[in-house]
């Protein structure tokens, strides 16, 4: 979404005609929107939709923010700077799975969608937060089991379709400790993610379109062979690593706008995720 588009639902609460009113003015203005872009929006939001926060779930990224393997997110160099050319360009070198990433299908799959061909109107969906906090702190390796999912329900309504499904696991809190990528002796990792029959469960039992996790894997820390990245990329859908601030959105009731890159064949790459209540 554009930052003037946002900008605009910020500043009110919006009903689904005002945001494709504005959507059509946008595009007289010069940025292109599709009709099956403005179809795909339609078929998204209900029929009314109306917010008053919106929630960065975005992790901000810098060299040192963790990795899986353990290195630098990213390298960069000044190619311009203001002092001597009058500007200010630098050059990114990283690759797709660094902060707050995107998980295409293709990433686990041999013929899954690439990023750049996931359905637009997948990003713009309900948001289910489970809430593992207890659990996860008394247990670095806790995974999401299909008990969280129906206690969820128990107390919040059945997780609606086309939902984003993210654990809350309280992890954010140590991304500038050691205990985000919680590597032992041996070099295992441990911190907390899905559970294989999780996926299963949400793949068979529901129609979800997302799991995010605000932790470096969905999977989680420990696993050496990734089958929640098999089940679930496999199945044709989507995740989403490294979200934060998860904790400052109601676990029911919010809609995610997730701002996927656009990389011709990418297996995924960072993003701006935003909850919306």
């Amino acid at each position: 979404m554009c930052d003037v588009c946002v900008m605009e639902v910020v500043k009110g609460r919006l009903s689904r005609r005002g945001f494709l009113s504005r959507a059509v003015a946008s595009a007289a203005g010069g940025a292109v929107l599709s009709a099956s872009a403005l179809s795909a929006t339609a078929n998204v939001l209900p029929e009314s939709v109306s917010f008053s926060n919106v929630i960065d779930l975005t992790q901000t990224l810098a060299p040192d923010f963790p990795t899986f393997e353990g290195g630098p997110a990213f390298e960069e160099s000044y190619e311009y700077t203001f002092a001597k050319d009058g500007l200010n360009l630098k050059t990114l070198h990283y690759h797709e799975h660094v902060g707050t990433h995107f998980d295409a299908p293709i990433h686990f799959s041999k013929d899954g969608q690439s990023i750049d061909e996931i359905p637009i109107e997948k990003f713009v969906c309900p948001l289910a937060v489970i809430d593992v906090r207890d659990q996860a702190a008394n247990n670095a390796d806790y995974r999401v089991m299909p008990e969280d999912i129906l206690a969820y329900e128990q107390q919040h309504g059945r997780i609606p379709d086309r939902a984003c499904v993210a654990m809350l696991s309280g992890w954010p809190q140590y991304v500038e400790t050691e205990k985000y990528r919680g590597e032992d002796s041996k070099g295992v990792l441990h911190f907390p993610g899905f559970h294989e029959e999780t996926a299963k469960f949400l793949i068979n039992e529901r129609s979800v379109y997302g799991l995010g996790v605000d932790t470096l894997s969905i999977d989680y820390g420990p696993t050496k062979d990734f089958p929640v990245h098999y089940l679930w990329l496999g199945s044709g859908r989507y995740g989403i690593e490294n979200l934060t601030n998860l904790d400052q959105v109601p676990l029911a009731g919010a809609t995610i706008i997730a701002g996927a890159p656009k990389f011709k064949g990418g297996t995924g790459g960072p993003g701006r995720i935003l909850a919306v209540y």
